[in-house]
């Protein structure tokens, strides 16, 4: 044993340590190395196997010979008596290689399992296209389009984001953040509301338009527990902070139900709801409101109805209840002649009964003759197509069907309930 191996063991120890690297990891990097050093030289066998002592740091090359089946018939020490300056070379590259490698995994396998988890950076460079924050051993990216449109990423600012995706790359882990994600509204809650952490409040559905306004229904596991005012916290403290975290976005708290008509009462707030009226066949509810609550729960441009749709997963349908009233009353015992209307021989718009019989001119139907009556008049008019056809400015049974005040997909529509509002 030589005083210089001891030196080295000694070297190679203190960098595992430093670095969370196992001696035996770096060891066994280091003779492959130096196989592949040792087969570079003229004289080297075509097979061969590099061992190191761990206790004393000898170095030995032994060339092996092989079978066509791979096993070893024959094996010889042939290391070179100038090995040890080749294995000094070899042993600080492949040392700091290898620990670059480990190094990479090691930052990989902290952030591959916290997909979905909430992390703070410090912002570092910012353009048009993403973000980058200092995570202290990573960086992360912010892409354009987790960011919020309004939101300024100023150099040194300290932000939380979550975690989308950790990728795996030849240069270290690239992990994807997003500012704009619903996930980053429950973790920033779950930072601030011990009971949302501790299991006795769940957030059971989040609807976010990011920068703007975030809807959460929350559910209580324990009686004793009020979801919405542990969310809320003392005199707002608690969602107040989370509103500052989002830089003014507005967060409204509802309870969670189980029953769909309390769920859609609660998703419209602060609107108050007058009735409700649940189609399941198509997926639809009717809310029906006072008059003066009509543009409250429509909200600015749609925004209240839609984060209601997709908070409940309902297609919403919202009406006032003159407008209701119009609906229900505005064609109530009226009777309807069945038939459609039809082009004739002449090129003039007439009415044909479903019964059978002759057809009514348009001329005729807006003067109000019934189709029985005006049958002999129909005969006559013959031949007046042209004048028939200028009065048929519209057809009379267009106008049935009343429009509905403004319809909301639980996907959310731009136009949908801004005529209304």
């Amino acid at each position: 044993m030589s005083k210089t191996n001891f030196e080295f063991l000694d070297a190679l120890g203190q960098i595992a340590r430093d670095k969370g690297i196992s001696v035996d990891t770096l060891l066994d990097a280091l003779a492959n190395a130096l196989v592949a050093a040792y087969k570079r030289r003229p004289d080297a066998a075509e097979e061969a196997v590099v061992t190191i002592d761990p206790d004393s740091g000898e170095i030995r090359v032994y060339g092996q010979e092989l079978d066509d089946d791979g096993n070893v018939v024959r094996e010889w020490d042939d290391t070179p008596d100038d090995f040890g300056r080749i294995a000094a070379q070899t042993a600080k590259q492949v040392i700091l290689q290898r620990i670059r490698e480990v190094e990479r995994d090691l930052k990989y396998e902290e952030y591959a399992g916290r997909e979905g988890d909430i992390v703070t950076g410090i912002v570092q460079q910012t353009d048009n296209r993403y973000t980058l924050l200092d995570l202290g051993k990573v960086e992360a990216l912010l892409p354009q389009a987790e960011q919020v449109s309004y939101e300024r990423y100023d150099h040194g600012a300290r932000l939380k984001a979550y975690i989308v995706e950790v990728r795996k790359t030849t240069k270290g882990p690239q992990i994807v953040v997003s500012r704009s994600h619903p996930g980053l509204i429950k973790r920033l809650f779950e930072l601030e509301v011990p009971e949302i952490s501790s299991g006795a409040v769940e957030i059971k559905a989040a609807a976010r338009e990011p920068g703007h306004r975030t809807k959460i229904a929350v559910w209580s596991n324990d009686p004793n527990v009020d979801p919405v005012g542990a969310c809320v916290g003392a005199r707002g403290s608690r969602v107040r902070m989370v509103t500052n975290e989002l830089r003014g976005e507005r967060v409204d708290v509802v309870p969670f139900s189980d029953d769909p008509v309390e769920l859609i009462q609660s998703a419209l707030a602060p609107a108050r709801v007058r009735e409700v009226r649940l189609d399941d066949e198509t997926g639809t509810a009717t809310v029906v409101v006072s008059d003066y609550q009509l543009s409250l729960a429509i909200g600015k441009e749609g925004q209240n109805a839609r984060l209601a749709a997709r908070l409940t997963g309902w297609r919403i349908d919202i009406k006032s209840e003159s407008q209701l009233a119009e609906e229900e009353s505005g064609y109530a015992g009226e009777e309807w002649a069945e038939g459609e209307w039809i082009q004739n021989e002449a090129g003039e718009m007439v009415w044909q009964p479903a019964e059978g019989g002759t057809a009514v001119s348009a001329a005729e139907w807006s003067r109000g003759a019934a189709p029985e009556a005006a049958a002999p008049e129909a005969a006559e008019s013959n031949g007046g197509g042209e004048a028939d056809a200028a009065d048929a400015v519209s057809d009379p049974v267009a106008d049935v069907d009343a429009v509905p005040a403004g319809v909301i997909e639980p996907a959310g529509s731009e136009a949908a309930g801004k005529g209304t509002a």
